[in-house]
């Protein structure tokens, strides 16, 4: 393992103890539903009404599963490279008594079979853990069948250069859109370091892939909002994240 995801792998053992503290209040947010944001579930109506085996890439506190089992998939496969987020993962959905599984591994070697995938399911703060877009991209085409699908819902790459004053959005001094990385020192990064890549990288590395585009959309709604924050660059003015849906030829 290579000292950047060693470094952020023991930043993200540290942030997942918040959910072993939680357990019991993401359990009961799992009960009640709603993680997966309405346009998710629309994008995905025809996918899930197929009943997919789901491989949820990067699942971090695998609070979308729930819901994507809701919605109609048959299984869903996480893997995340925490250990502390697989066990919680785990753990909820046998108090769930859901068809879910996690292991621990960090892409773009995941251990499992090629083609295995009706649907490969990631986002919400994964993509800046990927230092190389095309193997990852790679990853993802391997894991799906012929005929299937992938789908993102995601920080938008230029969300990281606007700041959180609530007065007015401003771009902050030290990043920069087509720089290679940043340390990120706000919770509950806690000094990992992020890869920056653009929505140009990201959209030629699937299709490079062999994958086809059927939808990409920005939406000036983040996709996770820090508590107690109401920064200006949220105001409906700029892009904070992303949806793209892609699948692999038959």
């Amino acid at each position: 393992m290579d000292p950047v995801t060693r470094t952020n792998r023991t930043a993200w053992e540290t942030a997942g103890e918040k959910y072993v503290l939680e357990r019991d209040d993401l359990l009961a947010q799992a009960v009640a539903g709603g993680s997966l944001h309405p346009f998710e579930l629309e994008l995905l109506r025809d996918v899930l009404d197929n009943h997919p085996r789901v491989v949820h890439l990067q699942s971090g506190d695998a609070m979308d599963d729930p819901d994507l089992v809701r919605a109609g998939a048959h299984s869903v496969l996480g893997v995340d490279f925490s250990a502390v987020a697989v066990a919680t993962a785990r753990r909820r959905a046998i108090d769930l008594g859901i068809p879910c599984n996690y292991v621990v591994a960090a892409l773009p070697h995941v251990p499992v079979r090629s083609g295995s995938a009706d649907l490969v399911y990631t986002g919400k703060g994964a993509l800046i853990w990927m230092p190389d877009m095309t193997a990852w991209a790679g990853e993802v085409a391997r894991l799906l069948r012929p005929g299937g699908h992938f789908f993102v819902y995601e920080q938008h790459p230029a969300n990281p250069l606007w700041t959180w004053d609530p007065d007015v959005a401003r771009i902050r001094p030290d990043r920069s859109y087509f720089g290679r990385s940043f340390v990120n020192y706000d919770f509950p990064a806690n000094g990992a370091v992020e890869w920056q890549c653009t929505l140009g990288g990201i959209v030629t590395a699937l299709i490079t892939a062999g994958l086809e585009i059927r939808h990409l959309a920005e939406h000036s709604e983040p996709f996770w909002r820090m508590g107690g924050v109401e920064a200006a660059a949220w105001d409906g003015r700029l892009p904070n994240s992303f949806s793209l849906l892609a699948r692999r030829p038959s």
